[in-house]
């Protein structure tokens, strides 16, 4: 996966401090991630579904959703 900025991350987490483990963690995995199809990204991930053309993350427990 190709993340374009992860400035967004960032701004986000320092807004919601208890995001910033889980986006670290997010950012970390699909940045070295080959995903092809969605069963690939729920092998890792496995709460995410599609929405659409986007991919919706869960992230901290459905606490927060990452849209991607």
């Amino acid at each position: 996966m190709h993340v374009i900025s992860r400035k967004r991350l960032r701004e986000f987490a320092a807004a919601h401090p208890d995001s910033e483990q889980a986006l670290d963690t997010w950012y970390r995995v699909a940045k070295g991630a080959k995903w092809a199809k969605l069963l690939d990204v729920q092998k890792v991930y496995s709460a995410t579904e599609a929405a659409g053309r986007f991919t919706v993350f869960n992230i901290r427990g459905n606490h927060y959703r990452l849209i991607t």
